[in-house]
């Protein structure tokens, strides 16, 4: 049986594979509706019916406000936290 190795070679074996690592992540982000942009960490996005916005477009928006969120960072949730241990008695 032939590997990806042989069937592809090394470079463009990697090359595929990053290029799908990107486009996910790509289809994941969070996109501004109106400008495209990918707003920073920490920063505030307002969702309105016609999709979510940046705060810089936030402004061109008249109709109803339905939520506003904090962006998180792409490991919130899934990172390593602290635990406490158990103290000796």
């Amino acid at each position: 049986m032939l590997s990806w190795h042989q069937l592809l070679g090394e470079s463009e074996l990697e090359i595929r594979l990053l290029r799908k690592g990107h486009e996910t992540r790509v289809a994941a982000e969070l996109h501004c509706a109106d400008c495209g942009r990918v707003p920073l960490t920490g920063e505030q996005v307002f969702e309105f019916d016609d999709g979510t916005v940046c705060t810089l477009c936030r402004g061109n928006h008249d109709d109803a406000l339905l939520a506003i969120s904090p962006v998180h960072h792409v490991e919130h949730g899934i990172s390593v936290r602290r635990m406490t241990l158990p103290r000796a008695a």
